[in-house]
């Protein structure tokens, strides 16, 4: 296959004009053009990767089901989202045991539908009771290397992500013990600055969704946020309309580069349905619009749309640039995760998960692996 006459995302973070050639599942440098797609006036990019929500159309990761993974990942490849590290939520590690091998036998099952699972994303249990947000309190525990490491075996290595408030008792053991295991990142935390800086000069490499459940970035407090600056780690940004202002959003841009910031979504189960009850981490949600709130307290739990609106109101709503938008949905979170190799950018060799958007960001094609999906 080739793809015409397009204007092709760059693994330098520019857009050109130029054909992309597909063998296979791979992208090629040559190739015959007997099946043929002309992209004029449009858009190429990498599929966007996810590495961090919860769930979307009336299911959670949490359901520890194959089909409910099979269910997120359907609705996330209609979306343009070609590959997955859900994550998990505060759960007793019976429960995250359950989740694990779910994932694991679905990725062993090799299905072809749906977006790729490539991760997990172990949100909790080893957070700040002070900053649970949505969190379940009654499972949150000490951060624990041989449990994360149980987990880890059962998921079948698929464990690619694990949050940690640094400040609490054993953390940074943790980060000494596990830095090479998995990317530990920073979240629901009260850390201070100095707190954050020494777990990040430690091996901690990324921030959970920046400035949700941590102390705000202030003028003689800049905690995490100020850390994280200093630092050179990677952070989460929900650009959903919600949790962050989209002024708060240039000013991201501005203080990390678009080099470090990785988009998430950060949805939940309502996601892709109508407002109303749901459900995250076992706890009761209230859905209106992209608001999602546990109906006890009241605290944000997660959003209620997916990455590629997400990167759409980056950039028509925030004013950030559509090529730095891309790269934080792309080959920003590729590169965090470990995955850089075969996916993320569009070069030879690597996998053909590709999404061809009209100029207004309206998706016209989407392919998995050299396979031109039929939505």
């Amino acid at each position: 296959m080739v793809i015409k006459n397009g204007l092709v995302f760059q693994p330098d973070g520019s857009f050109a004009k130029k054909d992309v050639y597909i063998a296979g599942e791979r992208i090629a440098d040559t190739g015959d053009a007997a099946d043929c797609m002309d992209a004029s006036g449009c858009y190429v990019i990498p599929g966007l990767m996810d590495v961090h929500f919860h769930g979307c159309v009336g299911h959670d990761f949490c359901d520890g089901s194959q089909e409910a993974i099979a269910a997120m990942a359907e609705y996330e490849l209609q979306n343009g989202v070609t590959s997955i590290c859900p994550a998990t939520m505060t759960l007793g590690e019976d429960v995250l045991m359950k989740i694990a091998e779910a994932a694991a036998a679905y990725k062993k099952a090799e299905h072809t539908e749906g977006a790729e699972l490539v991760g997990i994303n172990m949100e909790g249990p080893f957070i700040s009771l002070e900053k649970k947000g949505a969190q379940n309190p009654d499972f949150i525990a000490r951060a624990d290397a041989e449990m994360l490491r149980r987990l880890q075996k059962a998921s079948g290595g698929l464990i690619r992500l694990c949050a940690l408030a640094p400040e609490e008792e054993g953390a940074m053991e943790f980060i000494d013990a596990c830095r090479d295991e998995v990317v530990i990142s920073v979240a629901h935390t009260t850390a201070d600055y100095d707190t954050a800086k020494e777990a990040f000069a430690r091996g901690a490499r990324q921030v959970t969704h920046l400035y949700n459940a941590m102390p705000p970035f202030s003028h003689r407090a800049p905690g995490v946020v100020g850390a994280a600056c200093d630092s050179d780690c990677n952070v989460e940004l929900i650009c959903d309309g919600i949790h962050v202002h989209p002024s708060v959003i240039r000013t991201t841009f501005k203080m990390f580069g678009d080099d470090r910031i990785i988009m998430i979504s950060d949805s939940m189960e309502a996601t892709g349905l109508s407002d109303g009850e749901y459900s995250l981490g076992g706890q009761k949600v209230t859905v209106r619009g992209n608001l999602a709130t546990l109906t006890e307290g009241g605290a944000i739990a997660g959003s209620a749309t997916n990455l590629m609106n997400c990167l759409r109101y980056a950039v028509k709503t925030a004013g950030i640039p559509l090529a730095s938008a891309v790269k934080c949905v792309t080959q920003n979170p590729a590169r965090a995760i470990g995955l850089s190799e075969e996916y993320g950018s569009i070069e030879s060799g690597k996998y053909a998960s590709l999404v061809i958007l009209d100029k207004e960001l309206q998706i016209k094609a989407i392919l998995k692996k050299g396979v031109k999906q039929n939505y």
